[in-house]
């Protein structure tokens, strides 16, 4: 990206994929440097904007994942859904691909419904990754949860009552178990009906969010490895409804989207960092 030495305003984009909300910043024609610094100030919910994860679009379509903690994310399936149906709707294209720490990424616009490809579960606990050799379906740790990589690692607990947990303590201390060297994302989801699920989230760096895409394709890939669903499953989140399909070439998922607004942030805010 173009260093932004003079402090010039930056546009951006807020968006959501089932309330799980973005800063999207566009940098193919320049752009600010992206650093841990200029992450957590922008996601600071009273003195900056507030989102879940920060994506930078580069060249090529390039997409780069921040938490609002200013980490790096491998993988953001809403964001990326988000994206890929403005690209579509800006181009007049119904497929296209994004690249992204997980790979290039199919998006495809089906019936006015945009469905990406995040790509085929990382099952083996070195591709996870785990910190040991372990069965990723049913690991040692209190409530046997299943373990799933989809671009970011995942813990999913299946329990009686998804409401009933206490997420914020119960993420938290998941997060940083030592079975997860590079943390991890920990969701909670019991069964509705024939595959039909209820979960929460607690993602790694941004604490409960409304909705995650890799954490509801991890949460049905475990799910149908467990033999609790079958391979296409609707997930009910506290933000909305995602559909995913754990198809022969990846795991598709579809949802809603909203492009709510598009924003500057300020030469005066950004020089004050």
């Amino acid at each position: 990206m173009t260093k932004n030495t003079d402090h010039m305003p930056v546009n951006f984009m807020k968006m959501h994929g089932a309330g799980n909300d973005f800063v999207v910043i566009d940098s193919r024609n320049g752009g600010p440097v992206v650093s841990a610094k200029l992450v957590a100030a922008i996601a600071d919910r009273n003195r900056g904007v507030g989102f879940d994860q920060l994506a930078v679009i580069e060249d090529g379509l390039r997409l780069t994942f921040y938490n609002s903690d200013g980490s790096t994310s491998g993988a953001c399936g809403n964001a990326t859904r988000c994206i890929a149906e403005r690209e579509m709707a800006m181009t007049g294209v119904t497929e296209l691909a994004l690249h992204t720490g997980r790979g290039a990424l199919q998006a495809v616009m089906v019936e006015g419904e945009t469905w990406i490809n995040m790509g085929q579960p990382q099952l083996e606990w070195h591709d996870v990754p785990l910190a040991e050799p372990l069965d990723t379906l049913s690991l040692p740790i209190d409530g046997s949860p299943a373990a799933t990589g989809m671009g970011n690692p995942h813990c999913t607990f299946f329990v009686d009552d998804a409401e009933a947990v206490d997420l914020t303590s119960f993420g938290h201390k998941h997060e940083h178990h030592p079975l997860y060297p590079e943390r991890t994302n920990v969701q909670v989801a019991h069964v509705l009906g024939p595959d039909h699920l209820r979960m929460r989230v607690w993602e790694r760096g941004a604490g409960i969010t409304l909705a995650s895409g890799s954490s509801s394709c991890a949460t049905a890939v475990a799910a149908h490895r467990r033999g609790l669903t079958g391979r296409k499953v609707q997930i009910d989140l506290d933000g909305g409804t995602l559909v995913i399909d754990w198809r022969d070439d990846g795991v598709w998922m579809t949802g809603p989207t909203a492009h709510v607004f598009d924003g500057v942030l300020t030469a005066d805010w950004l020089a004050g960092l």
